[in-house]
């Protein structure tokens, strides 16, 4: 791994980098906050920053906050309380005392690195993935793992590099769904200085942050279609041009893609390029939903029992029958996500030495009033074909929302992306289009 030191290396920082060293990992050295940010968004492989008290930590943090960098930052100094809280407020992840502890930094260093998972499961249907995923690890092939939201599709894509022969290089992973249209670009294959405006320094992407590794690509199904041509050809060629760049950059890089979409409907939809969605699926793997491996909901929740009672320093106390029972009943629609959410609340809200069935609130029997109301509603859309439904919809929680895009899309549960991208379908087919709000431009 490779350590930013930021600061003069003459006194006790020197000492510091000395410590670092010693433990294996690669030191690099800056003496300002400007040049750290330079360094880190030209090299892209740090995965821990030592910056010394004199040095700005507002600006640094807030520098790599800009760049969406996310990088610990530990500020080292004087033993003083004062300094210590003050660092932190400024956005330091923790403050290392000067002279420094070499068991301290050592603990940090362990911490930025240990990023070492076991797919837990106890059920055959889960187990016999897992198998699968163990066949195609050593190999540079390709995977597009597909599943429900909450399976743990970043969980296994995780497993999958630590499992390969790349274990030892860097695993980098984009959200495509999370970033701007504008943004995913710059991200995937970086920038140089003036490529566009706000672009004042050279910024390598994450296909050259995972040169010799992994790179996850999440959710690949809500790329726009024009920047899928790129990725398309950056996998064929094992080279990408930096935006702003005069000329292309090698890569060395397996791909694991996810996506909770159906992906063939999204091909055959015109909304996901059919090449590169062969490139992606060498190798599938399909998560199964949680109520699909019933052996795993116990199994699971004693583990996030155990994990969340020692982690708020609480006794690990077992879960009644009744609480077993409930568990095992209810559907999990958040899939293991929606489990570990549900076990870290009941560690926090039960009493007594048992976690009991009161400890989960779960609404098991639906509302027979709602779904007679439900059926009303929908009743004048019989006969009506689905994409006619699904833009009234969509235009009718858009007027709920006065306008406003991520209110909109976070009711329906879709990205921002795929709302702006049927919004402009139905602009072109002459729809009207409620205007956004909150000072959301056109285009958003």
């Amino acid at each position: 791994m490779r350590v930013l030191i930021v600061g003069p290396l003459s006194g006790e920082l020197g000492k510091a980098a000395s410590i670092v060293l010693a433990r294996g990992a690669l030191v690099d050295h800056v003496e300002s906050v400007d040049q750290a940010l330079t360094r880190i968004c030209d090299q892209g492989d740090h995965k821990l920053v030592i910056c010394g008290i004199d040095s700005s930590i507002s600006c640094l943090v807030a520098g790599l906050q800009r760049e969406r960098i996310s990088i610990p930052v530990l500020a080292c100094g004087p033993e003083d309380p004062e300094l210590a809280a003050l660092a932190i407020a400024n956005g330091a992840e923790d403050y290392i005392p000067l002279p420094p502890d070499p068991d301290l930094i050592a603990a940090f260093i362990q911490n930025a690195t240990d990023e070492s998972l076991t797919v837990l499961s106890s059920d055959p249907v889960m187990l016999s993935v897992v198998a699968k995923a163990d066949r195609i690890a050593a190999s540079d092939a390709s995977v597009l793992i597909t599943g429900e939201s909450g399976t743990g599709k970043e969980v296994m894509a995780r497993y999958i590099h630590q499992t390969s022969k790349r274990a030892k290089g860097p695993f980098v992973a984009l959200n495509c769904a999370a970033l701007p249209e504008t943004l995913v670009e710059s991200e995937l294959f970086g920038h140089e200085r003036g490529a566009f405006s706000g672009a004042a320094a050279r910024r390598i992407g994450r296909f050259e942050a995972a040169d010799g590794g992994t790179l996850l690509l999440d959710e690949i199904s809500e790329m726009d279609v024009r920047l899928q041509a790129k990725l398309l050809r950056a996998i064929q060629e094992r080279e990408i041009d930096r935006l702003g760049g005069s000329s292309p950059v090698p890569v060395n890089v397996r791909l694991i893609a996810t996506s909770n979409r159906d992906l063939p409907s999204e091909v055959s939809a015109g909304r996901f390029r059919e090449d590169l969605y062969f490139r992606l699926n060498v190798v599938s793997i399909t998560l199964p939903p949680l109520r699909s491996r019933a052996l795993d909901i116990a199994f699971l929740a004693h583990h996030f029992s155990r994990n969340y009672s020692e982690i708020n320093g609480l006794p690990d106390r077992p879960l009644s029958p009744e609480a077993l029972q409930k568990l095992e009943k209810h559907s999990w629609r958040g899939n293991v996500r929606e489990l570990e959410n549900a076990m870290h609340r009941a560690v926090l809200m039960a009493p007594g030495k048992i976690i009991d069935a009161d400890a989960f609130e779960f609404s098991e029997v639906p509302d027979l009033q709602k779904v007679i109301s439900a059926q009303e509603i929908l009743a004048p859309w019989v006969g009506h074909r689905m994409d006619e439904v699904e833009q009234a919809l969509i235009l009718d929680t858009l007027s709920h929302t006065d306008g406003n895009r991520t209110h909109a899309a976070s009711l329906l549960g879709i990205s921002i992306r795929a709302l702006r991208n049927k919004l402009r379908d139905y602009a072109q087919q002459g729809a009207a289009i409620p205007p956004p709000t909150h000072g959301m431009t056109a285009s958003q």
